[in-house]
This record gives structure tokens, C-alpha cells and sequence, in this order.
């Protein structure tokens, strides 16, 4: 059977001190919140009493219950306080030193079968245990920000951790109505390990000027779904927190580069800019400590004038192509009030073409999304075609076929052909270079990218693509046309990937490269970033949605293109890829999907 604890102590009493402190005392168990000195314990204190007031004032805690809770911790100054705990969990700034000067002084205080448990999130829990002389009962129990909310522990076992040890820390997890995953002492364990490579991947990707801040952030949110941009989840974090965490990784993980911090989050720190707790990051805020962003020098003009601002005039859109990308674009357009002409090759595909769109905006009127007169309107703003020539008067051409290049080309070349001077061609490329597209016209600086996200009706995002020859005037005509059709364009230069899919698949691969380490599993891995970071889905649910095939395509071209090391696609990936296994489509990928 598994030990009762029924008191724990608590050493430092930062937000995650705190916060941990709140976990137990919820849950029944008493608490000896410890600090260094009566001023850090009086910041414990009041960090603890707002926490819990603010859960009374929402309605998740009764009065009653916060005041049975607060009368379970006993704070006090030094660790002498916690000779007859059963756990002690260490909560202080993350500082190899620091930690083993702590753990040895809990070793001395301690009862002999007292558990000492680190909350560290990058560093090695071996090194911290062998400042004790019970490095067998020495675990690491990381706990994420905001602990009482999180429901995802990560449990860290060392070489020497007892099994009996583990058994008791998982045992309380579930007490606590945490979810626990199990593993071993490895840099940034599982979700700092697959977190922190993308988050240093948005920032170098912010300081080559590929992108706004803005945009990056925009992109993960909206074509991922993700809580939070890479850029404002490093000024939550803070920025120190966060080049710790990376230097750790990078000197503990294999030295690979793409752990090593940005220069520029080095010069960030270096100046000050901390993110929220300093109240400048990549984003400024109304004070430190603030959520609460506020414009600053680099904060783009709002408003549709900007966007606006030398565009060209579009009524009339033609939609090459027809498959479901095309489909939904074609609605897209037809309900935003443009004229459509929908290009495919022949008859019986434009047919098919049509039912579809017909059945998507059916749905809408049954879902109550839109009313039978706008259904008739935006039908009746569509024209079938199978003929190329009928473009010939268009104002702008969206071109979505099938992802070859020589297609792509072949198509825009005889566009260049038809088309009107001054008419913008658009590809919906998700991974080629958009400028190969436009050398194969006469006008390329009329030629844009303008990647729909699918299914092209319900996701808000853009990515606008900007070759090195397309014009102001072409980007901005694009810009306001994702105004138009309420969509949020994002813009960027002419990179395999572009936004989401270069910062996406390279954390995704990274995951594949965990799972055939036989680091975790494929559920505890897909745990961790959906419980842990707030993901809609772990790596491994959507590599088994988007495809195997496609997923190692993309990892592919980004590898060929930007030449990382780490980019170079996992050989799990290739291996499932060539047996078959190419995810739901198939009924298996990284699961078995036959059997649910």
C-alpha cells in the first residue's frame, strides 16, 4: 500500500510555491510553507490569500472552505520547521547551486524516511539528489503554472529513485486529482523539452524579421488553436525563466542548437526586458506584473484604412481547382459578397464542386450560421465553369490544385496568358515556394501567397506570402481582401513552411524523436502537452488527423530548405510512412484507429 501523507512542507513561496501550497491544503493535507525570510513569507502569504479569494469571488471555493484551507498551512521562516513532514517539495528559482545547498540542509533536518521532491523544470534531478545522502528518495514532482488549475504532474524518476518511492508520489498525485506522467531524468522532461525548441524557434523567427510579433502570434493561436502566441507565452513565462530553461536544455540535451537561447532573448534579459514581471517583453504592458498589453512603437496601425491602403479594387474572383480546399474557398468568397467563377477540369467535376458547396451552406441554414436568402445570394454569385478563359475580366485568381509544382507552374503560366494586367494571382500553396510559382508568369510581382487553412469556412487564418517581387500594392490588395471575407491575414516572406507549419512540424517530429527513444509514450507524451500547455491536441492525436504522409512531406521540405539538423525528419516517421501506417485515413498511424 501506498504511504499516507499527512503532512508536507513547502520551501519557497514564489507563484508555483504558492500554488503548490493551495494544491495540498485543498485536498486536506497539512501544509509548512517555508521561506528564507518574514518579508518573502509575507509575499507567500498574500500570493496565497489572493489566489483563494479569487476563487470564492468566482464561485469555485465556498468561504468556508477557503478558511478551512488557509488554517491547514503553517508558514514559518527556515527549514528547521519541517523535521516531521512526510514529503517536502522545493519551489526556489531554478539554480543547480541553490537547489543542492537546499537539499542537503533538508537531508540534515529531515526525518530518515522523509521523500525530498524538487519542482525544477529543466534541471537534473540526479545532480540535485546527490547533495543528499538518500538520493533514492529523492523525485522530482513538477507541478505547471498555475498548479491549482494544471492538471498535469510530471513525475521524475533518477536511476537510483526507489520504486516504492514513485509508487507513493503517483499515489498522491491521483489524491490530488492531478494527472501523472511518469519518466525519466532527461533536460525539460516531456512538455518543456517539446515547448521550449518551438518557443526558441518563434523567437529566432521574430528576430530574422520573417514575421510580426503580432503575426507569429496570431498564426499559432488561430491555425493551431493554441491558448497563446509563442511570444506572449514567453513574456508569461519571463524571459530569464526562459533562457534558463533553453541554456539547460542545450547543455544537458546533446547541445542541439535549435535549444541554444536566441541572441536576442540573451540582449532581452540583459536589458531588462523580463516580459509581464518587468512590463516590457516583446510586448509592453500597462504595468509590471500586468496582463494587459498596451500599443508601443511596434505595434502596427489599426483600422480598415491601413489595410485599405493602396489596394486594388476586387469584385470578381476566380477559384482554379476542385478539391476541398477549393470548395471551401469558393464559399468563402461567395458569402463575403464577391462574384465567383469556379474553374475546374470538366463538367462532372464542377458539378461535384457545386453539390458541395450547396450542402456546406445547407448546414449553415440548419445550424442557424445563415439564412436562406443569404444561401440563395451567395449560390447565385457563383458561376460553373470548366474553361480557363472564362478568368479573362477576373480581378483576382485563387489557384488551389494539387500540390506539385510543375502543375502549379503550367497553371499560372497559362493565367499569365488570359488574365487582365493588373489582375493578382493568388496560390494557396501550403509548402512550395510561392516565387517559383510567380517566375512562371510575366508579372510575378502581381503573384501572392494566400494560405487557407482547412476547412476554409470555420478557420480565421491567412498566411499572406510575400515573394522577394511582389509588390506593395499586391500584398496590400491581398491584406484587404482577408479583411473583407473576415479572415486574419497574417504576412510573411517566402519560407518553406511559412508560419504555422515551420513552427508546427518541427515540434511534432520532436515528439516522434521522444516516442522512439522510448522516452514516454504516445498517450503519456500527448498528456503532457494538452494538460501541461493547454494544446487541443497532443502530438500524436493530430500527426494521425493531418496524416503521416503529409506531416513527414512538410518535415521534409523544411529539412531540404533551412538545412537544421534537427529538422531531419524522424526515422519512426518514415518507417510507419512506408508500412502503410499513415494515421486515421488508414485506420492506423500512431494508433490503432480500427478499434474505436
Amino acid at each position: 500500500m501506498a504511504r499516507e501523507f499527512t503532512k508536507v512542507g513547502v520551501v519557497g513561496l514564489g507563484t508555483m510555491g504558492a500554488g503548490i501550497v493551495e494544491v495540498f491544503a485543498r485536498n486536506g493535507i497539512d501544509v509548512t510553507a517555508v521561506e528564507i525570510s518574514d518579508a518573502a513569507l509575507e509575499r507567500g502569504q498574500v500570493t496565497l490569500t489572493g489566489s483563494t479569494d479569487r476563487a470564492v469571488a468566482k464561485g469555485k471555493l465556498a468561504e468556508a472552505e477557503r478558511d478551512a484551507l488557509l488554517a491547514r498551512v503553517d508558514f514559518r521562516v527556515g527549514l528547521d520547521a519541517l523535521r516531521d513532514v512526510d514529503l517536502v517539495i522545493e519551489a526556489v528559482p531554478e539554480h543547480l547551486d541553490l537547489k543542492q545547498r537546499i537539499f542537503a540542509e533538508l537531508d540534515r533536518v529531515c526525518k530518515p524516511e522523509t521523500i525530498l521532491a524538487t519542482n525544477t523544470s529543466s534541471l537534473s534531478v540526479t545532480e540535485i539528489s546527490v547533495a543528499t545522502s538518500r538520493p533514492n528518495q529523492v523525485i522530482g514532482i513538477h507541478f505547471f503554472n498555475p498548479a491549482p488549475v494544471m492538471k498535469l504532474v510530471e513525475v521524475v524518476r533518477t536511476v537510483v529513485t526507489s520504486a516504492d518511492v514513485v509508487a507513493d508520489v503517483e499515489a498522491l498525485c491521483a489524491r490530488l486529482g492531478k494527472v501523472d506522467v511518469t519518466i525519466s531524468d532527461r533536460a525539460g522532461f516531456i512538455a518543456n523539452a517539446l515547448l521550449f525548441g518551438y518557443l526558441n524557434h518563434a523567437v529566432g523567427m521574430f528576430e530574422a524579421r520573417y514575421a510580426t510579433r503580432e503575426d507569429i502570434d496570431a498564426a499559432m493561436k488561430l491555425g493551431c488553436g493554441l491558448p497563446m502566441g509563442p511570444l506572449a507565452l514567453m513574456d508569461l513565462i519571463g524571459l530569464d525563466t526562459a533562457y534558463e530553461i533553453l541554456d539547460t536544455m542545450y547543455r544537458r540535451g546533446g547541445r542541439d542548437r535549435r535549444h541554444a537561447p536566441a541572441p536576442l532573448l540573451k540582449q532581452m534579459v540583459t536589458a531588462g526586458l523580463l516580459g509581464r514581471k518587468s512590463g516590457r517583453g516583446f510586448y509592453t504592458y500597462e504595468r509590471p506584473g500586468s496582463p494587459k498589453v498596451v500599443p508601443d512603437a511596434h505595434t502596427p496601425p489599426a483600422g480598415d484604412a491601413a489595410l485599405a491602403d493602396g489596394a486594388r479594387t476586387i469584385a470578381k474572383v476566380g477559384v482554379v481547382g476542385s478539391g476541398t480546399m477549393a470548395t471551401g474557398i469558393i464559399e468563402v468568397f461567395a458569402k463575403a459578397g464577391y462574384e465567383i467563377i469556379s474553374v475546374t477540369r470538366g463538367a462532372e467535376k464542377s458539378a461535384k464542386v457545386c453539390e458541395a458547396v450547396k450542402t456546406s451552406l445547407n448546414k449553415g441554414v440548419v445550424r442557424g450560421k445563415l439564412s436562406e436568402t443569404d444561401r440563395e445570394a451567395a449560390l447565385g454569385r457563383i458561376t460553373w465553369s470548366a474553361t480557363l478563359e472564362h478568368l479573362a475580366d477576373v480581378d483576382l485568381v485563387v489557384e488551389a490544385v494539387i500540390e506539385e509544382l510543375s502543375v502549379k507552374k503550367a497553371l499560372f503560366a497559362s493565367l499569365d496568358e488570359i488574365c487582365k494586367p493588373d489582375v493578382v494571382l493568388a496560390t494557396t500553396t501550403s509548402s512550395l515556394p510561392v516565387i517559383d510559382v510567380a517566375m512562371a508568369t510575366q508579372r510575378p510581382a502581381d503573384v501572392v501567397g494566400l494560405h487557407f487553412f482547412n476547412p476554409a469556412p470555420i478557420m480565421p487564418l491567412v498566411e499572406i506570402v510575400q515573394t522577394i517581387r511582389t509588390s506593395a500594392e499586391t500584398s496590400a490588395t491581398a491584406r484587404a481582401v482577408c479583411a473583407t471575407l473576415g479572415k486574419t491575414g497574417v504576412v510573411c516572406g517566402d519560407r518553406s513552411g511559412f508560419i504555422v507549419n515551420a513552427l508546427l512540424f518541427p515540434y511534432l517530429n520532436d515528439a516522434v524523436k521522444m516516442l522512439e527513444a522510448s522516452y514516454s509514450t504516445a498517450d503519456d507524451i500527448d498528456y503532457a502537452m494538452k494538460l501541461g500547455c493547454g494544446y487541443p491536441m497532443g502530438p500524436f492525436e493530430l500527426l494521425d488527423v493531418v496524416g503521416l504522409d503529409v506531416s513527414l512531406a512538410i518535415q521534409r521540405e523544411l529539412y531540404l530548405e533551412l538545412r537544421e539538423p534537427g529538422f531531419a525528419p524522424a526515422p519512426l516517421l518514415e518507417h510507419l510512412v512506408t508500412a502503410g501506417y499513415l494515421g486515421r485515413k488508414t485506420g492506423r498511424g500512431f494508433r490503432d484507429h480500427t478499434r474505436r
